[in-house]
């Protein structure tokens, strides 16, 4: 009983760090753009592909690799807002943005079931197979060196948001767009470098499920039903939120799948989200107060 309950929140803890390290990305673009970004969970899966084309073609180490991804994601994301997202204006910017999101997805999805086919694919490196054992239990070192990348993330996150001059200009967006262009802040280049930072989140976030899933082009979909029950759940636009959030769904579910029935499992997922959601609309770490675009 003990090995089991320690085996399900090992598994939640660790699991949700690889979850929240996927969303934080998704919620900082929703904080500052008010935008909901479908084409996150293929962008993921994105990472996960160059991750896995620098390790089978260029023997490259995928932790060394994210010094390659990270800043290609980063471009594809100024690219993405840029041309999809900054067009847009008026009322229906936010609807409209969900279409051109979508469709992003969909050019991504394309390129990649052309490139790599529909088998599925994973990073099988030294770090998914070496274990550390814990209580009688056997963990991979990529779920803590996962988590860690989550940690990591969400403070490089709220440094640059509370301790930099960009991250003021960020804040001040966040809370009044309007107000922002009148004190002389450039929002459409705090809008752009943000969704690329948003964006290049996710190729952290793609090794690490690379490495603890398999994965094609389809699996973005899978991915970006849940980012967004986490994001929703930890409070739309709050960084540390998403992480928290991650950990109490995933735990959830591995508690469900471990002591009741796996097949359960993603229901109570979703219903633990109603159930909130009921109880407290904002989230758990969300604010009720209106932002002004």
């Amino acid at each position: 009983m003990g090995s089991r309950l320690f085996q399900a929140l090992a598994d939640g803890v660790l699991g949700g760090g690889v979850y929240g390290l996927m969303a934080v990305g998704l919620t900082l673009i929703f904080g500052v753009l008010d935008i909901i970004n479908i084409a996150q969970g293929i962008l993921v899966i994105l990472g996960s592909y160059l991750s896995y084309v620098l390790w089978t073609d260029l023997h490259i180490d995928v932790f060394l690799g994210l010094l390659i991804t990270i800043p290609a994601m980063f471009v594809l994301g100024v690219a993405i807002q840029w041309f999809f997202i900054r067009p847009l204006r008026g009322r229906e910017r936010t609807s409209m943005s969900l279409l051109a999101s979508y469709s992003v997805a969909i050019i991504i999805e394309g390129v990649l079931y052309e490139r790599f086919g529909s088998n599925f694919q994973s990073l099988q490196t030294g770090y998914v197979t070496s274990t550390i054992k814990v209580a009688g239990y056997y963990i991979p070192y990529i779920y803590l060196y996962g988590f860690g990348l989550a940690v990591l993330f969400v403070a490089a996150l709220y440094y640059m948001l509370y301790r930099t001059t960009f991250g003021r200009s960020v804040r001040a967006t966040m809370q009044d767009q309007t107000a922002a262009r009148l004190v002389g802040i450039d929002v459409n280049r705090v809008a752009a470098i943000t969704f690329g930072i948003g964006v290049a989140v996710t190729a952290a976030g793609g090794m690490v499920s690379g490495s603890t899933m398999a994965f094609n082009p389809n699996t973005g979909y899978d991915f970006i039903s849940r980012l967004l029950a986490i994001v929703i759940l930890g409070g739309m636009g709050s960084i540390a939120g998403s992480l928290v959030a991650a950990i109490i769904m995933i735990t959830l579910e591995s508690l469900v799948d471990v002591f009741w029935n796996p097949s359960w499992s993603v229901v109570v997922f979703y219903a633990a989200l109603v159930l909130v959601l009921l109880l407290r609309p904002q989230g758990l770490f969300g604010r009720r107060e209106a932002r002004t675009a």
